[in-house]
């Protein structure tokens, strides 16, 4: 089987990203964004996904954390469309319902080729630590616009910040790993494409 990974450097004005990725890892991280909230989400990414997965990132965090935020997601899309591939042998779809105490995230793909991502999440603050809670809706949008899948995720209910995000993101990477997992030959669409 064709190795499933890919390398990505993103630089603009405001950032500075690397991303090397393998859908076929173990779940192996190195993980340094410069946002220390980011890091601890892309790390249970990487973890519950199987994904082997390095960042390395330097942004405008004297302004804010979002340009960085969103170039991560930029590149971690284009990574995970050129490790696909042609997306033969895919199983297309994943979900998964993820606990975290007081949280409950679920959270369902399809690697349809065709982005969108809804959102249905309330946070009961507007920051964790440091970290604006509007990042995390901002670099999902990114993340599935730029990966060209579907992305629905939605909290029925949770109090705590922290782990309604650390939730999402371990729910996600259950979800993308079961998507991106092969289980036949062919390409998982009556049009013959994805």
């Amino acid at each position: 089987m064709k190795k499933r990974t890919a390398k990505i450097n993103r630089q603009t004005k405001e950032t500075d990203v690397a991303v090397e990725l393998n859908l076929d890892g173990v779940g192996k991280y190195q993980i340094d964004t410069g946002i220390g909230f980011l890091d601890h989400m892309l790390t249970h990414l990487s973890k519950h996904g199987k994904i082997d997965l390095i960042v390395k990132a330097k942004g405008d965090l004297n302004v804010d954390s979002h340009h960085t935020v969103e170039d991560i997601a930029i590149s971690l899309g284009e990574g995970l469309v050129k490790a696909i591939g042609d997306k033969k042998g895919i199983a297309r779809y994943g979900y998964s319902s993820v606990p975290m105490e007081d949280a409950l995230a679920n959270v369902s793909i399809d690697l349809s080729g065709r982005p969108s991502c809804v959102y249905n999440v309330q946070y009961q603050t507007e920051k964790i630590g440091d970290f604006d809670v509007e990042c995390i809706e901002e670099m999902l949008r990114s993340f599935s616009n730029t990966g060209k899948f579907n992305l629905h995720i939605n909290v029925p209910y949770g109090t705590n910040s922290h782990h309604i995000a650390e939730a999402i993101f371990k729910a996600m990477g259950q979800s993308l790993a079961a998507a991106v997992k092969i289980v036949g030959d062919d390409i998982p669409s009556t049009k013959g494409t994805l």
